[in-house]
């Protein structure tokens, strides 16, 4: 199976560009930055959209083999239905509190893909816990920074769920459990130490996100 590295290698090599040359048309900062992907030790980022048109493919298609609208090109065939496979994307806390809990994650819009053991729906999506706020290591729950969260927007988020929520100020997207204070709603942080360990949710605020399990996700 073509890696997403001998991909890029193989329309690089189509259109007769050296990686210097790629690199340098895409706005990178130096030839390693285009061997790095090649050699799949890095993903694409930002500069997926710049390298697609210049490769004259889609975003989608750089990143997986898989195009559905094949708008560039007639001879790419479309590959197999990656979220029917338990597949589900990696975003970025950015994207999460840009999301509204209903669109699919373009495949050219992660940087990685994971399997989830559990149906997270036609919109499901992976996080990574950054931060302390929720890590309580004496506690029964307890989600260190780098732990996979495994996300399902479609359910119905009740108290004592953990959830992803979307602060409507600024769009901050932020994991904390849901919960009922004196009928107020709540997010509450699991690390007792945190400061303002319970923030009452906003009228403007929104919950994008269930998360149904959480796991490290680099074993075998």
């Amino acid at each position: 199976m073509e890696t997403l590295g001998q991909r890029l290698k193989r329309l690089r090599t189509q259109k007769k560009l050296t990686q210097a040359q790629l690199a340098s048309a895409a706005g990178l900062s130096s030839q390693s930055s285009i061997g790095n992907i090649e050699n799949d030790t890095r993903g694409y980022g930002a500069s997926i959209i710049k390298i697609a048109e210049i490769l004259e493919v889609t975003p989608e298609y750089l990143q997986t083999g898989i195009d559905r609208q094949q708008i560039f090109s007639g001879n790419i065939a479309p590959g197999p239905n990656i979220k029917g496979k338990g597949k589900y994307p990696v975003i970025s806390w950015v994207q999460a509190g840009q999301w509204t809990g209903c669109e699919p994650v373009e495949a050219w819009q992660a940087e990685e893909w994971r399997i989830s053991h559990h149906d997270l729906g036609p919109s499901g999506y992976f996080l990574r816990v950054r931060g302390p706020s929720m890590t309580a290591p004496n506690s029964q729950y307890s989600f260190p920074e780098g732990m996979l969260l495994h996300i399902n927007p479609q359910i119905d988020a009740t108290p004592g769920r953990f959830v992803i929520a979307r602060r409507g100020k600024d769009n901050e997207a932020t994991f904390k459990r849901f919960t009922l204070i004196d009928g107020e709603r709540y997010l509450e942080a699991l690390n007792p130490e945190w400061p303002n360990r319970f923030l009452k949710m906003e009228a403007d605020d929104a919950i994008v996100g269930v998360v149904v399990d959480a796991s490290f996700g680099q074993l075998p």
